[in-house]
């Protein structure tokens, strides 16, 4: 799923600058609810990977069993983190 796909989905446009406070918070609540139900890895990940860059991502040991998702979890945060540096 592309990102602007999953901003559409969760919260009816894909600006998020647009969005009000309230309906940010509404959307962010239903994809933690999908995170949770989610058995797709790679569905699991685009859902998290959303998240974080909203600022509301669950700790990344608790979301991913598999040591390969974890890592891959932690080096976007790293690549998201540097990015944000410059």
């Amino acid at each position: 799923m592309q990102f602007d796909d999953q901003a559409r989905h969760y919260f009816g446009t894909d600006d998020l600058g647009s969005v009000p406070q309230d309906a940010l918070i509404a959307g962010i609540e239903r994809m933690r609810v999908d995170l949770g139900l989610a058995t797709d890895a790679s569905h699991r990940f685009a859902l998290w990977t959303m998240l974080y860059m909203l600022g509301a991502a669950p700790d990344v040991e608790e979301t991913f069993k598999s040591a390969e998702d974890r890592e891959a979890a932690r080096d976007l945060m790293d690549m998201l983190d540097a990015e944000d540096e410059d």
